[in-house]
């Protein structure tokens, strides 16, 4: 049927559908006026749906658009969350969606971070998280324990026979890890974190360890009082081992490293697979010079973030220091002192947790912004493990976990954008080593540090979602049709290479020079435009982009 501009007597419209039936005498009882307006706004309402159809195909709304970003998760919303037994409702469903949306007001970090990094179960009660927080912090006051004791043969034997022989004889508790290729990490390492820490930073045995600057540390020597590591550290409730040390870190702040740090030996087991007695003496003495490096020069953005720990005495960073065996931090303020304290006690226990990882430069960048948000030192270890589950492939020693990741970035270029792709590729830089810090470091050294906590807290809500088995069908009704993924971050990545796709191929004619513009990219992205395009890509590349790790 259709309708033409035929008048008929009256004023009607005639229709050509073999004339007559109810439509001709509807229209020839209808008022012109009438009928003019009622086929107007009908033929208005289908081209409408038209192209809201057509608009929604091609691009799906994201929950990080500024035009719909939803406020961060408040207190009195996280409160209404849970049940009267302290489980979140819904399996925490409502509670992931909220911090995908809008992240986390900072104010109640502390307490949603366990929940995201996996430390409690989205379906556990009060008392079950209270057992379970009892345990952990005995487990972390194992490892301290167990760092002493290494720490303590280290210092008897700088007394007398060379440090390496001595350990070796007498060092680790049990089997020794093999460490044949960790001095290569270490130089490799170097040249990562060389350009970004704190100018006049000596080696030093402090509690804390540093971020992504992973400087030069292969000449330095760092020998701990062993007798000083039982300090107590006054801003945590770990009470049973004084040396919990609290402070805050900030990464941010460092400048651009050269995207090169191999990353350390094999990454394994669950939490449950490893033990102290798995790493040798030597390791952890090496361990032990790098991490105090790095802690010492340590950058300070955090200090704002973290107003407990930025006033903290020069007492009680003193004690913090000296817990740990700190040394040569005359030249830091007192809340910096602390918080490496806080970074080199956490650090080891790491290392002594996860020998197979043990400590690379770039690790202290990740624990930062936890010990910044997160008080006691037991909670944040546990927190940094929870990150760590996936993080430390980026640290391995074979560089598989990076590759892996540097391939994905590659491919969701290839697929959205043909164009830059073959751009790469005649420069040979379709490997996208160019982004290699962004992996490794998750952005630490791209974004400020309120942006940085923004993005691993929606990456995190993912993963935990992930992990809690919420499938498509839960998440398509919070509006939100890409999956939950593993891969957010690279992603992000490839966005921000996009957003840059005008300048790259019109002016760079060489990696180094994508590579200089990646580096200069610190303090210049909106990292909610950036959730955006990533979002995007998500929704309409993730079928085509994502394999099992």
């Amino acid at each position: 049927m259709f309708i033409t501009s035929n008048s008929i007597p009256g004023g009607g419209i005639q229709l050509s559908d073999g004339g007559g039936g109810f439509w001709s005498e509807l229209l020839v009882a209808t008022p012109p006026s009438i009928t003019t307006v009622a086929f107007t706004a009908l033929a208005g309402t289908a081209l409408f749906a038209a192209l809201l159809y057509t608009t929604s195909r091609g691009r799906l709304k994201s929950p990080w658009s500024r035009r719909k970003r939803k406020h961060a998760l408040t207190p009195r919303q996280w409160k209404s969350l849970f049940t009267s037994d302290g489980k979140p409702r819904d399996g925490g469903v409502k509670f992931l969606k909220k911090v995908r949306s809008g992240g986390i007001d900072p104010c109640i970090r502390a307490e949603v971070w366990p929940f995201l990094l996996g430390v409690y179960d989205l379906n556990s009660s009060t008392e079950e998280r209270e057992i379970i927080r009892t345990q952990k912090r005995k487990e972390y006051e194992k490892f301290r324990r167990q760092c002493r004791q290494f720490l303590k043969r280290i210092n008897e034997c700088s007394k007398g026979t060379s440090e390496t022989s001595c350990i070796e004889d007498s060092g680790s508790p049990t089997q020794e890890s093999d460490s044949s290729s960790y001095e290569d990490v270490v130089s490799a390492r170097e040249s990562l974190s060389s350009e970004e820490r704190s100018p006049d930073v000596e080696d030093s045995d402090d509690p804390s360890s540093a971020l992504l600057e992973g400087d030069d540390v292969s000449g330095q020597a760092t020998n701990t009082d062993a007798s000083a590591l039982n300090t107590e550290s006054s801003d945590s409730d770990s009470s049973e081992d004084p040396e919990v040390i609290q402070a805050s870190y900030s990464s941010e702040g460092r400048e651009e490293n050269d995207p090169d740090v191999p990353l350390k030996e094999n990454i394994s087991p669950s939490r449950t697979d490893l033990h102290p007695n798995q790493c040798s003496g030597e390791n952890f003495a090496t361990w032990q010079r790098i991490i105090r490096v790095d802690a010492v020069r340590a950058n300070s953005e955090w200090i704002p973030y973290s107003p407990s720990q930025a006033t903290v005495s020069e007492l009680r960073a003193c004690r913090a220091a000296e817990a740990v065996g700190l040394k040569d931090y005359d030249h830091l303020e007192p809340c910096r002192v602390f918080h490496a304290a806080r970074l080199v006690a956490i650090l080891e226990a790491y290392a002594v947790y996860d020998p197979e990882i043990g400590y690379c430069q770039g690790m202290s960048d990740l624990l930062s912004p936890i010990i910044a948000v997160v008080t006691e030192d037991h909670e944040a270890f546990w927190c940094f493990v929870g990150f760590m589950r996936k993080a430390r492939h980026n640290f391995r020693l074979d560089e598989v976990g990076i590759r892996r990741q540097l391939n994905i970035v590659s491919k969701i270029i290839k697929c959205k954008d043909s164009h830059l792709y073959r751009h790469l590729e005649k420069l040979q830089a379709e490997d996208c080593f160019f982004v290699y810090r962004m992996v490794v470091v998750l952005f630490r050294r791209e974004l400020t540090f309120e942006q940085t906590i923004c993005l691993w807290e929606v990456m995190w809500a993912d993963q935990a979602a992930i992990r809690a088995g919420i499938g498509k069908s839960a998440w398509s009704r919070i509006r939100q049709r890409a999956p939950p993924t593993e891969d957010l971050l690279l992603y992000a990545i490839a966005a921000s290479v996009l957003q840059k796709r005008k300048l790259i191929i019109e002016k760079y004619s060489s990696t180094d020079e994508i590579l200089r513009e990646c580096n200069s990219m610190s303090g210049q992205l909106d990292v909610w435009k950036l959730l955006d395009d990533a979002h995007n890509l998500v929704v309409n590349l993730h079928d085509k982009i994502e394999t099992p790790f």
